[in-house]
């Protein structure tokens, strides 16, 4: 594997812990007596996923539990749950303005080459955040895109344009934008595999050669 990638998807599993602990401890800081059903809600994740990460805030001595009558739990934020928040607040906002800036100067280098090759019909590969960002920076550039390829996203559209499970219902582009994040090597290699005649384009951020 790529050493850069793992680098990046090791970075990318720890941002979503911490974003994870960020909204448990929000949630809590807000309303004791939350569930897990309700903090899996939150999370959009399942429930046995909400609490581990759940599990382990307490066991960073992040939160206090209290057992309440009717079997239900009450949640407190520590001392150190507190602190922790704050860090996470000022780092989450930190972090998110150091992406985006990496993520817009890497698709405007793309996209200047694409008018150049008069590549001007893109075809997302992949549905996440950096797709979005790609979404904003395609217009300043008169760059189309026709749509999401995301044999793992169950949704038929995704920034009001089509999604496709299949390459082979895909069409009219003129090259792939590898914006997938959680699998991004799995759909580079599908794509190069089922469609070996266009060209993948890769923004730097993701650190795949």
């Amino acid at each position: 594997m790529n050493t850069l990638l793992y680098t990046v998807q090791i970075m990318n599993s720890k941002l979503k812990e911490d974003t994870a602990t960020l909204e448990i401890l929000q949630t809590i800081e807000k309303q004791d007596d939350v569930t897990q059903r309700h903090l899996a809600f939150k999370l959009d994740v399942a429930l046995g996923l909400a609490n581990s990460y759940l599990k382990r805030c307490v066991n960073k001595g992040l939160i206090k539990v209290q057992q309440a009558p009717a079997n239900r739990y009450l949640y407190y934020l520590t001392p150190k749950g507190f602190t922790e928040k704050s860090r996470l607040t000022a780092e989450y906002l930190s972090s998110s303005f150091n992406y985006y800036r990496g993520a817009s100067d890497s698709l405007n280098q793309i996209f200047h080459a694409c008018k150049e090759n008069k590549q001007t019909h893109i075809l997302f590969c992949g549905v996440s955040e950096l797709a979005e960002i790609a979404s904003i920076r395609a217009q300043e550039h008169d760059i189309e895109i026709v749509g999401t390829w995301d044999p793992n996203f169950d949704k038929k559209t995704f920034l009001h344009l089509p999604v496709w499970s299949s390459l082979s219902k895909t069409d009219g582009y003129d090259a792939g934008l590898l914006t997938s994040l959680n699998n991004t090597v799995e759909l580079l290699s599908q794509f190069e595999s089922c469609n070996g005649r266009v060209k993948i384009l890769i923004p730097s951020i993701l650190g795949v050669s």
